[in-house]
């Protein structure tokens, strides 16, 4: 009568066990799966991915973004082609805005200040470009807040105004 009794026990002992087991295996297997398919943080639409720490340059539906390496204003390659645009336009006429953006980390005034420096830089370009500098539009610096990351937000945009 007792041997009966052990093994019924056991039983349920191991009917529990193997129950815990599987409950942490799905539980391990769900959240990899979760985390797979989970949205990333990602820039606006028509923006490809800024490097983290590098100067680039992109155009974005018609507008030339210029991105910077922490405190630098140093203009990345592809400059010339990604403005060529801008230079054609800006010789039938039309005028071009340069705003500059910093993000909000570290102090402001150094920020704004390089935010200005970096457009400068875009500026100069425009000129060597053969921009007339009456054609050009210096915007004061803004910081950018928000969820964009601090790569983002270390931009100059250079638009033709209508």
């Amino acid at each position: 009568m007792f041997s009966s009794d052990d093994d019924t026990s056991h039983g349920v002992v191991l009917a529990i066990l193997f129950g815990v087991l599987a409950a942490i295996l799905g539980l391990v297997i769900g959240l990899g799966i979760y985390k797979t398919r989970m949205p990333k943080a990602v820039a606006p639409a028509a923006v490809e991915m800024v490097e983290a720490d590098g100067a680039s340059v992109k155009v974005v539906d018609g507008v030339v973004k210029f991105y910077f390496a922490t405190a630098k204003a140093d203009i990345a390659a592809g400059a010339n082609e990604a403005l060529a645009e801008v230079v054609k336009l800006a010789a039938d006429g039309k005028s071009v805005r340069v705003s500059g953006f910093h993000d909000a980390t570290g102090d402001m005034a150094k920020n704004q200040e390089l935010a200005k420096q970096r457009a400068i830089a875009v500026r100069d370009t425009l000129t060597a470009l053969g921009v007339a500098a009456d054609k050009i539009e210096l915007v004061k610096p803004e910081a950018m807040t928000g969820s964009g990351s601090n790569a983002e937000a270390r931009r100059v945009e250079v638009v033709i105004v209508q």
